[in-house]
């Protein structure tokens, strides 16, 4: 039985990647790693299983418990109004960017927290379903005690950072297979590839979705202090397994090391015997370590909780480098027998070892209101932020002038003026209204005619019948048609 065996030490593999961290601050902090069966419950591995950590964004799996609890008691429903208070809005990133004010259903709001993991729509669900912020976090730290999760306390919905909120691997295990259990109907909200808010398409930020054989969910997290976390499930040949990864330097040794430990997990007998996510034992550490300084050194560029896929080759390759130093350190530490689910990281292919290119993805439509049809939707260019914006209002053309020279003498028939419905007059009544010859009066007013987009607007941009000079063009003041302005007041994204 390989459980509780210390693998990894984080500080020590971290050497490798930082370079400067001095022997004396490489304290023995395990990062915690756990393979349950799903049908079982069985243990088939594990280490700081219960020690304290930071959740990060796979707190975001808490909150989803919790609201799909809400539904099916009747307290909520999935196509309800949830609406983006200023305190929502004002979150930092990962965000969508929504204004003050926004509505989304309950349902959309619970995809793009598990794809965009986008912190101001979970705030918002947490405001709303439950009267606040606190109340909710009342509700997920009730739910956590009632399925057995003796090692969470909850305060936000986002898992923003927060000293006084932390959880274990051995808990996200227990929420893991009780989201599986509770909402069979469910299921598919935890392995969406990637959503499509108007123009911009979002990918998952699991790195395992799409790319490793089996992967069906759940969710990733990371924040300077807990490092890059994941709770994923697998199935293979009918077996459901979770695992859970915590405390890593980078996304992609977080999705290596979770390959590793599903390819270990598969691997062992699914019996009954053997040690459940109860029989684990208590952690004598007090409060999760802080990996701030470690994981988010200000001499490198800022983590990013994002598909590792999505790194250019190169990048890739000088990412190993770093990662396989870490590796070599980490097994050093590990016992023989411990070394068996990570066989391949303390290898000098590591350098050039991938998971596959991710499937391609199949995005999943969300949109503000009730109803894709009620509003207009824009993403920014860059596509990582989307905004909502209010329906545009249709824009009266800019009036047109005639400028071309007189016609010569003809009878004028009737012809339609675009969208007026006036008719240009005979040119007997020409003569009388203008004092000039039939002909010319026709031709007079017709080149004096505007032609507008829209019913109702008037003009009195007049040219003379002649040929228009530049000079004269750029001088000739152009009407203004104000537009309308949207309702919702706008705010300045973070």
């Amino acid at each position: 039985m390989l459980t509780h065996a210390p693998l990894a030490r984080l500080f020590g593999g971290l050497l490798g990647l930082g370079g400067l961290l001095a022997a004396g601050a490489a304290a023995a902090v395990t990062q915690p790693m756990l393979v349950v069966d799903v049908d079982s419950g069985k243990v088939l591995y594990g280490q700081a299983a219960t020690d304290p950590w930071f959740p990060a964004s796979i707190t975001k799996l808490m909150t989803a418990y919790v609201a799909l609890d809400l539904v099916r008691q009747g307290r909520a429903s999935m196509d309800q109004l949830l609406t983006i208070s200023p305190e929502a809005a004002a979150e930092p990133p990962s965000k969508m960017g929504f204004r003050p004010g926004t509505q989304i259903t309950l349902d959309n709001a619970l995809k793009i927290i598990m794809v965009k993991s986008a912190n101001d729509v979970a705030w918002a669900i947490g405001e709303n379903l439950g009267g606040s912020v606190d109340g909710f976090a009342g509700l997920m730290n009730e739910t956590a005690q009632r399925l057995g999760m003796r090692d969470s306390r909850w305060t936000n919905p986002n898992g923003l950072p927060d000293p006084r909120q932390w959880t274990s691997a051995r808990d996200m295990a227990i929420l893991g297979r009780a989201i599986l259990r509770d909402f069979p109907g469910n299921r598919d909200l935890f392995s969406i590839s990637a959503i499509q808010f108007g123009r911009s398409v979002m990918p998952n930020h699991n790195g395992l979705l799409g790319r490793y054989a089996g992967v069906d969910g759940m969710k990733t997290g990371f924040i300077c202090s807990g490092g890059f976390n994941v709770v994923a499930s697998a199935t293979r040949n009918g077996r459901r397994i979770i695992t859970v990864v915590m405390g890593q330097p980078s996304a992609r040794e977080r999705d290596l090391k979770a390959a590793d430990l599903f390819d270990y997990g598969f691997g062992q007998s699914a019996g009954w015997g053997g040690q459940t996510l109860a029989d684990l034992p208590a952690s004598p550490v007090a409060a999760p370590p802080d990996l701030r300084p470690y994981i988010c050194d200000k001499r490198r560029p800022m983590p990013t909780d994002s598909d590792s896929a999505a790194a250019t080759a190169s990048a890739e390759a000088a990412q190993g480098n770093a990662d396989n130093t870490s590796a070599q350190l980490m097994a050093a530490s590990a016992p023989p027998s411990a070394a068996l689910a990570f066989a391949t990281m303390n290898s000098a292919a590591l350098r050039n070892r991938a998971l596959p290119p991710r499937a391609p993805l199949q995005p999943v439509l969300v949109w503000i209101g009730r109803d894709p049809a009620e509003s207009a939707i824009a993403a920014n260019d860059d596509g990582a932020e989307a905004k909502p914006v209010a329906a545009k209002p249709v824009r009266a053309a800019r009036t047109k002038v005639a400028t071309r020279p007189a016609a010569p003498a003809k009878p004028a028939p009737s012809r339609s003026i675009a969208a007026t419905g006036a008719t240009v007059p005979q040119p007997k009544l020409l003569a009388r209204q203008t004092g000039k010859p039939p002909a010319a009066a026709t031709a007079y007013t017709a080149s004096h005619t505007p032609v507008i987009a829209g019913a109702g607007t008037k003009t009195k941009a007049q040219t003379k019948p002649t040929e228009t000079k530049a000079s004269d063009a750029k001088a000739t003041p152009k009407p203004k048609v104000a537009a309308a302005k949207p309702a919702a007041k706008k705010t300045k994204d973070d």
